[in-house]
């Protein structure tokens, strides 16, 4: 879906409920903004239900402030003003109270975008604002300076957060996408001490680029990668759904026969993808026009290795996360489902993707169907997509059921005798 084209009221819409859906604000916090061609400021309105919006609610503030529409605009509408009158360059704005950027603020701290390799590249600078009355001309100051600063995304203290865009789609990616990073290391800090990217291995993840790929001209998709491409797109809105993925990561890939797989596109929002998005592989050629995933090399990879492997997802789930990005070690001997499906779970090293992936590739053999990547994904693979979801799934669900278990007392795994009693029953390789 071309989001862009969407009037700049239903742009509101669509982005509020996205954020409302998945629990980032409450029904009356939070506001967004965009300025149109014209000039005209389009905002979120005043005391109105979050979760009942509709299109004929949203304010139209003019250039020469006059208000169009059946509601008061914002009360946090002066900010908004500030802020693209300090940054011409930004076109949309966000604001909202998600509870881990809360937490940050009431800390007055902002999350560290080191414990993932794009994360920083996706976010911008950040910067603090000093705390001032909402609604108030102060507090709309003390905003605008940061942004004046360089600043993409503002924490503010004692509130929450401001992000601002070119477009309201870059805006919201931001956002959640701090607020992931918010998530990430407040699971991670219940479980150790983060380890943070060093710059090299930044450059490293940022080499990485599959455009660099021959193209091949596609004559048509047969029923199998049809198929392939609608349960795709319909398993990426589940995770988008869950909160498996974000809309700017999460990579899923099924494969079609011999060498040749489909798989996400690189950079295109996993909420709106459709059939057509998704790109064909085969050998080590590209759909003519389209741009697969950084991780393509990788997967095709374990389909060369691995007939046994039909399907692979690489996501960034912020619960088993925590443990890719601390020393803490993750054991699904846990629960008996977690062992039948998730087996050995291997940490692998950040750099083992980009300088060593034929020996990554290696790793996934029938009894080592997960890893994780230090400061990176999880790889999950299967021998459908299906399968391969629920192992992410599992191993997500997994490492929140631990985490919240340190808070309790200390995790007593299955033992070997009963280890090997599920291996008999389940006929596990």
């Amino acid at each position: 879906m071309r989001f862009e084209l969407l009037p700049p009221a239903d742009q509101l819409i669509w982005m509020m409920d996205r954020i409302y859906q998945h629990g980032m604000t409450t029904m009356s916090g939070g506001n967004l903004s965009l300025l149109d061609e014209a000039g005209d400021l389009w905002i979120t309105p005043a005391g109105v239900d979050k979760g009942t919006l509709t299109r004929k609610d949203m304010v139209c503030v003019r250039k020469d402030g006059t208000i169009v529409g059946l509601h008061r605009p914002s009360s946090e509408l002066p900010f908004h003003q500030m802020i693209y009158r300090e940054r011409p360059d930004l076109r949309a704005v966000v604001h909202a109270h998600p509870p881990a950027l809360v937490s940050f603020s009431m800390a007055r701290r902002i999350p560290d975008t080191r414990l993932l390799p794009y994360e920083g590249r996706i976010c911008g600078k950040i910067g603090m604002a000093d705390y001032a009355l909402p609604g108030s001309d102060e507090l709309g100051e003390s905003i605008a300076r940061v942004f004046a600063a360089g600043s993409e995304a503002v924490m503010l203290e004692n509130h929450g957060v401001v992000v601002g865009g070119r477009d309201l789609s870059e805006a919201f990616r931001r956002f959640e996408t701090l607020d992931f990073c918010a998530r990430l290391e407040i699971n991670a800090r219940r479980l150790g001490e983060p380890q943070l990217l060093a710059p090299a291995s930044l450059d490293l993840a940022s080499a990485t680029d599959s455009a660099a790929m021959p193209e091949f001209q596609s004559e048509g998709y047969g029923t199998a990668e049809r198929e392939a491409r609608r349960e795709i797109c319909t398993l990426v809105k589940r995770s988008y759904a869950q909160r498996l993925f974000t809309s700017t990561q999460g990579t899923l890939s099924q494969r079609i026969d011999g060498d040749r797989f489909v798989i996400t596109p690189h950079d295109m929002d996993r909420q709106y993808l459709e059939s057509e998005d998704i790109v064909a592989i085969s050998g080590e050629a590209r759909e003519a026009g389209k741009r697969p995933s950084h991780s393509v090399e990788l997967h095709r990879l374990i389909y060369a290795k691995h007939p046994h492997v039909q399907s692979i997802i690489i996501a960034h789930p912020p619960n088993i996360m925590a443990y890719a990005v601390t020393d803490a070690p993750f054991d699904s001997r846990t629960i008996p489902e977690s062992y039948i499906l998730l087996r050995s779970c291997p940490k692998l090293a950040f750099d083992a993707v980009y300088a060593q992936p034929e020996a990554t590739a290696e790793v996934f053999a029938p009894d080592t169907p997960i890893a994780l990547v230090e400061n990176n994904c999880v790889i999950a693979t299967g021998q459908s997509l299906l399968h391969a979801f629920d192992r992410l799934e599992v191993a997500e669900y997994s490492a929140k059921a631990m985490i919240a278990t340190r808070q309790l007392g200390e995790i007593m795994p299955i033992d070997d005798a009963r280890i090997d009693e599920i291996k008999i029953a389940f006929r596990l390789p």
